[in-house]
């Protein structure tokens, strides 16, 4: 027979009962309450990330003509302790695990001799956090026998590694911009990816044509890291260009605007109200709507703004004494008017010389 203790249950009350902003501390009280032992929190630290990766040439087998990479690092350390290394190498379609080790040392087997790979290392502990990664590292796989290896078909010469990686190309971009110098290919460059660094490893922010590159979505004052590889139509990967931190910024004020026109004519005149709406996500300071009348139209006395008129275009600017027109804000303004035959409504209005929806 089991029997359900009160324990149990008043445990289970008031885990329920516990907000989140108490968490784990509260609960682990009652743990300690109701059964005597302390609870042992959650291991949420990841270890550190491994250094001073070097390339180790590996003890090879004798007679084979397939192409080895060797690595060794430094050990990362942890709170409670490192369990493994995973080692990523780079191939056409992103970073992929090329092996795992518990030691600090890492043989790569089954490369094209003379080929050069990138990789970088991660360590892990007993509670699956994983360190931050490490810069990438390239090698060229070698052999176990001197070879004159046999021409392989295709092309298999890859692109130059792009360099002259710098921020501020494209100018007020709301993220991260950079460009670099283009590289260069026997047969042709056809993509550019773009690698960004995150807590646990490198991951593929994006492919262009280009040799610039974008990305939004980030968090603005946070700088982030960055490498290119060229790519050609074969899929041969050059080698990567040197990393790049880029800080997130926020780009410039989008201006924006809405004009709304309702005229009331009678015979040789008219009054014309107008709303100006700042649809932006910029303050305007000062404001300048500018229109042109379509019919030889004047303006013979105006409110709310200063009024002018050269020949057919007219413009209306921010009073001294009104205060800046903010995001969402609008303005009423108006005038009399005189015509001649017909008295048709402007066509199109521009406020600090940005083109603004009629409506």
């Amino acid at each position: 027979m089991f029997m359900r203790l009160p324990g149990a249950r008043i445990f289970a009350a008031a885990a329920r009962a516990v907000p989140a902003a108490a968490g784990a501390t509260v609960l682990i009280a009652l743990v300690t309450a109701l059964t005597g032992a302390a609870a042992v929190p959650a291991d949420v630290t990841p270890p550190s990330s491994p250094a001073q990766v070097q390339l180790c040439p590996p003890p090879l087998p004798a007679g084979t003509t397939v192409g080895y990479v060797g690595l060794c690092w430094s050990a990362a350390t942890d709170d409670v302790g490192v369990t493994g290394y995973e080692v990523y190498r780079l191939d056409a379609g992103g970073f992929v695990r090329a092996t795992t080790t518990t030691g600090t040392t890492a043989v790569m087997g089954g490369l094209t001799y003379g080929q050069a790979y990138t990789f970088y290392i991660v360590a892990k502990d007993a509670a699956g956090n994983t360190s931050e990664p490490t810069a990438p590292v390239t090698a060229t796989a070698v052999t176990g026998v001197v070879v004159t290896p046999s021409p392989r078909p295709g092309d298999i010469t890859p692109p130059s590694r792009p360099a002259g990686l710098r921020e501020g190309c494209i100018a007020d971009f709301p993220g991260t911009e950079f460009c670099w110098t283009a590289a260069t290919d026997d047969v042709g460059v056809t993509a550019y990816d773009v690698y960004r660094r995150t807590a646990t490893g490198w991951i593929r922010a994006g492919s262009t044509s280009m040799t610039y590159f974008t990305e939004g979505g980030l968090v603005t004052g946070k700088t982030y890291t960055y490498f290119v590889v060229a790519r050609d139509a074969a899929g041969n990967i050059s080698r990567p260009s040197d990393p790049l931190s880029v800080l997130a910024s926020p780009g410039l004020p989008v201006p924006g605007c809405e004009v709304a026109y309702d005229a009331r004519s009678w015979s040789g005149g008219f009054g014309a109200d107008l709303t100006i709406t700042n649809t932006g996500s910029a303050v305007l300071n000062g404001w300048m709507l500018r229109f042109t009348f379509p019919a030889g139209q004047r303006v013979v006395h105006g409110w709310s703004a200063t009024w002018s008129q050269a020949e057919a275009v007219v413009t209306a600017a921010k009073p001294s004494w009104d205060t800046p027109l903010r995001p969402g804000e609008s303005r009423r303004i108006g005038f009399i008017g005189t015509y001649i035959d017909e008295n048709p409504e402007p066509a199109a209005f521009t406020l600090n010389g940005v083109p603004c929806a009629v409506r």
